[in-house]
């Protein structure tokens, strides 16, 4: 029988989680038949099968996360002279070297193309490397688990790492022997501080700047510290005598993609956001007449649309909002198109799939892809490459019935742009005269090593300037 282990579907895949089985034990597939739905930090992505034959075993259950490279599925008919027994008590032995990867009933070197995998040109051997350190002993001290530094922007990583563990032993200091974790800027400002990251204890599983500087100040005894034993019991009984039981969720997927990326960027980029309030009525009135207008007779329109295409429009005016830090090469990247990022709320979690080239688009064109992209992304079916290289983000959160708030960048980007509720308000308008308008908030946060303080309040003003009259748009 042959193993499909879990491949890496893109963007430096490094686990998932089974979501739901297509096939069960006894079933016979083909090549690219769809065998299971897994979850990644960004989408649900149904995996095909490389193989065909007969599902000789279901190796991991729904439910479970499993590192890129785990075997998750054993197809085809046992070898002659080998019983049924024997090839399902195959456990891929992690000792030696992996199998080649052929199809059953085919030649070696020979496949049929799996989609979206292409094909290979002869059996492949890789050898399959062990976890270093031994297993991992009870202890109340933390053990590092997750390599959160891999999180950076335009991180790109090829194959899984199997992360060290180390066993917890205790030293004549009383710390743990496990490395600190903490980002490159934290362990320089430990370092200028002379603070041994080894000697801080702390509740999350990575050291911030405030730990450091809290420790460093003499506070190091009154950080965070797990609760005893005993009083983690006595109030755990408190609250269960009182009917508050506490639910535990694991961090994954799609929460655990967006916890990362946001303390990356915001321990990363300096954010600055700007703020400006404004009348909104003559853009409301544009929505109306859109709506009634037969050639956006097929598509939703909504005031999101004309910020989107604002958002374009300005962008031309003042380009450092499409562009991107590259710490590496120590350049500033202006992005050739408009990758145009929109935040939606998923049963699953934030995602922020893009509209490539929106920039180009007519507003129709705009408001297919706004509808295609949030209609999708709802549907939780939305692939990892329509969530990478995103070059600006809008967050509507006046959909929630919020005025305003202060967005933080999606790693790579430098400006975002949270549109706040539209609302009937007393407004004084030109005359003096106090009117009820439609009144709304947008608020812009930049990243201030590209964009300075000036670029950022032109494009704001300008994107405003289009909402309050969207005839300015003929003069961009």
């Amino acid at each position: 029988m042959s193993e499909f282990k879990l491949p890496d579907v893109g963007e430096g895949l490094t686990e998932a989680e089974i979501v739901e089985w297509k096939v069960k034990v006894g079933d016979v597939i083909k090549v690219n038949d769809i065998i299971v739905d897994i979850e990644t930090a960004k989408s649900v992505v149904e995996l095909p099968s490389p193989y065909e034959g007969r599902i000789g075993a279901l190796l991991v259950e729904e439910g479970q996360t499993v590192p890129v490279g785990t075997p998750i599925i054993r197809i085809g008919e046992p070898a002659e002279g080998e019983t049924k027994g024997s090839a399902e008590g195959e456990t891929g032995d992690s000792t030696g070297d992996e199998a080649p990867n052929v199809e059953p009933g085919t030649h070696e070197g020979r496949q049929a193309v799996l989609v979206g995998y292409g094909p290979r040109t002869g059996a492949v051997k890789r050898k399959v490397r062990k976890p270093a350190g031994g297993p991992v002993t009870a202890a109340p001290t933390r053990v590092a688990s997750v390599d959160t530094e891999k999180v950076a922007q335009h991180a790109v990583l090829k194959a899984p790492k199997p992360v060290a563990s180390e066993p917890v032993t205790a030293q004549t200091d009383g710390h743990a022997a496990n490395r600190a974790l903490a980002k490159p800027p934290v362990r320089k400002l430990a370092k200028d501080l002379g603070v041994d990251l080894g000697a801080i204890d702390c509740a999350g599983a990575v050291i911030t700047r405030a730990d450091v500087e809290a420790f460093a100040n003499g506070a190091g005894a009154a950080l965070v510290e797990a609760e005893p034993a005993g009083q983690q019991s006595a109030q755990s009984a408190a609250r269960g005598a009182a009917g508050m039981e506490d639910r535990r969720v694991p961090i994954k997927g799609v929460r655990k993609m967006t916890a990362e990326a946001m303390v990356s960027s915001a321990f990363t980029a300096p954010h600055v956001t700007e703020w400006v309030t404004l009348d909104v009525t003559p853009t409301m009135e544009l929505v109306k007449r859109l709506k009634a207008d037969k050639v956006f007779a097929d598509v939703k329109v909504s005031p999101l649309l004309v910020v989107a295409k604002a958002v374009c429009l300005a962008m031309r005016r003042t380009p450092e909002l499409n562009s991107t830090w590259d710490a590496a090469a120590q350049e500033i990247v202006f992005m050739g198109s408009v990758s145009l990022g929109i935040a939606a709320a998923t049963p699953r979690g934030l995602v922020v799939p893009n509209i490539v080239g929106a920039e180009s688009m007519s507003m129709h064109d705009l408001a297919v892809a706004l509808g295609e992209l949030i209609e999708v992304a709802r549907a939780g079916k939305t692939q990892p490459a329509q969530m990478s290289g995103g070059s600006f983000t809008i967050t509507n959160i006046g959909v929630f019935g919020i005025d305003a708030g202060t967005p933080i960048l999606n790693p790579g980007e430098a400006g975002i742009l949270a549109v706040g509720a539209i609302n009937k308000r007393p407004w004084v308008d030109e005359s003096g005269q106090i009117v009820a308008r439609d009144v709304t908030t947008l608020a812009l946060s930049f990243d201030h090593r590209v964009v300075d303080g000036e670029q950022g309040s032109r494009f704001l003003a300008d994107v405003a300037s289009i909402l309050r009259e969207p005839g300015l748009a003929l003069t961009f």
